[in-house]
């Protein structure tokens, strides 16, 4: 591994410049880049780019920076969208919960393509519809929930132990063995960008109603398994409520394909299918004696995760199934103000507040019509953000600071998300 370091002294008010070049030994040294018009050029096309966006709502200046971040997580030549450009920063200090975020997530890919195209940027979408296509292949069966930048399959996990990590919390790891995991969510999370494409009336490969149909029809087969969920607990397979709420919307999505003419399918069977699963949830994901709908089936166990039900559509705000859920989290999920994953079971499950289900929050009471409580919690959200207006995936409000790796791409598409709400509602 090689080192490169160099040391400077800088005043306020000095200018200086420094070009870091890397070429394999085999190659030729790259040119070399005049610093002056490199940034000339590179000022000219964010304000080019940020000139396109088509919101005009309030809290512009936040937004803008948030959709700027997710344009930076992409990488030009492929269209893949990365979670993160960071490895092992931790997400809770000296307890081994250090990942490499520097993948592609169908998830944190399908919902950055659904913001990009809310506020009318198409380029974006057409390259991550040619890298979903060339990522996935034929067979929908192999379906990864996450692949490399260029569409790599393979994502080995292991670690640096020469390297101490941030702050001296190790381990340091390159991959990520998450990418083993069948998470059954993800085929409704890919369903519902391909949906939202076909509304933003953009031109659909033709490959991708193939590829749907696949998936509706993997989907009602499988979506009686027990899977991995959202957070990726390891080695831990359950019946959990998010999961199969996705896999409904993949059904739902599927159904509503063909009654648009967009593909052809079996509609009598994947409707079937669609109103026994929305059953199933209902009866098993929802605990009666709680009031809400819980982490997997039969659980006592509240997962912030639940806060997407209604914001996809499985069931209204107005519902009261809904409403217990929303009281239910913010009683026992909600601390210093901000919404934590999940309820720990040992200190060892300890962890900071998780800023997308913060933001996820403030959608689903504007949704539900709460503007005020919406709006008072979206501000001190924003508050929270570095001086440079990035966010981490985690926010530690004991130490006020930022916790897991940044900046994160699925906590930036929450805030825009809320800001859509809160404009469209407010």
């Amino acid at each position: 591994q090689a080192i490169a370091s160099a040391e400077f002294t800088i005043l306020a008010g000095q200018h200086r410049s420094f070009v870091l070049t890397y070429a394999a030994a085999e190659e030729a040294p790259p040119r070399r880049v005049n610093v002056k018009t490199a940034f000339r050029d590179t000022e000219q096309f964010w304000r080019e780019w940020t000139g396109k966006s088509k919101y005009s709502g309030g809290w512009k200046e936040a937004v803008e920076r948030s959709l700027i971040t997710l344009k930076a997580l992409t990488y030009r030549p492929s269209g893949g969208i990365i979670a993160a450009p960071t490895t092992s920063l931790p997400e809770h200090f000296g307890i081994d919960r250090n990942w490499d975020y520097r993948y592609c997530w169908l998830r944190d890919g399908a919902f950055t393509l659904e913001s990009l195209l809310s506020v009318g940027y198409h380029d974006e979408a057409k390259a991550w519809q040619q890298w979903l296509l060339q990522s996935v292949g034929s067979d929908v069966r192999q379906t990864q929930i996450m692949y490399g930048m260029r569409g790599e399959r393979h994502l080995p996990e292991y670690e640096l132990p020469w390297l101490r990590g941030y702050r001296s919390s190790g381990p340091v790891r390159v991959g990520n063995a998450a990418s083993q995991q069948q998470q059954l969510d993800v085929f409704g999370e890919v369903a519902d960008a391909i949906s939202t494409m076909a509304a933003a009336k953009m031109r659909l490969d033709p490959r991708i109603g193939e590829f749907q149909i696949r998936l509706t029809d993997y989907v009602a087969r499988i979506c009686a398994r027990p899977t991995s969920g959202i957070w990726e607990r390891r080695s831990v397979r359950r019946q959990y409520t998010y999961s199969k709420v996705m896999a409904w919307l993949a059904l739902k999505l599927g159904v509503a394909a063909v009654e648009a003419g967009r593909v052809q399918g079996p509609l009598a069977h994947w409707r079937r299918a669609r109103n026994a699963l929305h059953r199933e949830i209902c009866e098993h994901g929802f605990s009666r004696q709680l009031n809400c709908f819980v982490q997997s089936y039969h659980s006592r166990l509240l997962d912030s995760s639940s806060l997407l039900i209604p914001i996809f559509g499985f069931l209204p705000f107005g519902d009261e199934r809904v409403t217990g859920t929303l009281r239910a989290i913010e009683k026992h999920l909600v601390r210093d103000e901000l919404v934590y994953r999940l309820q720990p079971r040992s200190p060892k499950e300890c962890e900071a507040a998780f800023l997308p289900c913060s933001f996820w929050l403030v959608q689903s009471h504007a949704l539900a019509g709460q503007i005020s409580e919406a709006e008072k919690r979206f501000e001190m959200l924003l508050r929270l953000r570095n001086d440079v207006g990035l966010l981490a995936e985690e926010y530690n409000p004991g130490e006020g600071r930022f916790q897991g790796n940044f900046p994160q791409a699925l906590s930036h598409i929450a805030l825009i998300n809320a800001a859509r709400a809160l404009e469209r509602y407010g």
